[in-house]
């Protein structure tokens, strides 16, 4: 079992990694400059994580957690018939406020993650649509994979635009996508 201070260390060699790959990319954020940021040797990295690649996903892992943590409670506080709504303001409040996380997923999607099965991204979405119509007491049918995949292109869209444009209202983008989302599913 790791001691405290272990646990420390693998911690902060998570957060470099995620500033150095967030602001330079995964090919530019080499385990020299890990250990230079985190003020150790390459091999006091290779100690804590076998690889860049290992220590990367690490990274990514635990930022996503934070980004699954943080939606799941805007989600459970806001019950079934809103889920949907507090679904698509969590994520974009939570991707505009971390702009690292963002690039920290993207890079570590198109360099060591696996790409995340679609399904498994979509089918959670569309069970929360689900669940919200039943909550609302709504019947008929609904396309409810198509429905989860315009909601997440939306999420996506709407993060890059404020990525790359500091004065978009992402806040404000966010509520016309809730508001397609009423109207059109709920």
């Amino acid at each position: 079992m790791p001691s405290f201070i272990e646990e420390a260390r693998r911690a902060q060699l998570i957060d470099v990694t995620t500033e150095l790959v967030a602001d330079h990319g995964y090919a530019a954020t080499s385990l020299g400059r890990i250990a230079e940021s985190a003020g150790i040797t390459k091999a006091g990295v290779l100690y804590h994580f076998p690889s860049k690649q290992a220590l990367v996903e690490a990274a990514h892992a635990r930022v996503l957690s934070e980004l699954v943590e943080a939606v799941a409670a805007a989600v459970d506080a806001a019950g079934p018939a809103d889920a949907p709504a507090a679904y698509i303001r969590a994520m974009i409040g939570h991707l505009r406020e971390q702009p690292r996380h963002v690039r920290m997923i993207v890079e570590a999607m198109t360099s060591v993650a696996p790409l995340a099965d679609s399904k498994a991204r979509w089918s959670a979405v569309a069970d929360l649509i689900a669940a919200a119509r039943a909550a609302r007491g709504l019947t008929g049918e609904v396309d409810l994979r198509s429905a989860a995949l315009v909601i997440g292109g939306g999420i996506d869209a709407i993060v890059s635009e404020s990525m790359r444009d500091p004065e978009y209202d992402a806040v404000a983008a966010a509520e016309l996508l809730v508001g397609v989302v009423e109207r059109g599913l709920l």
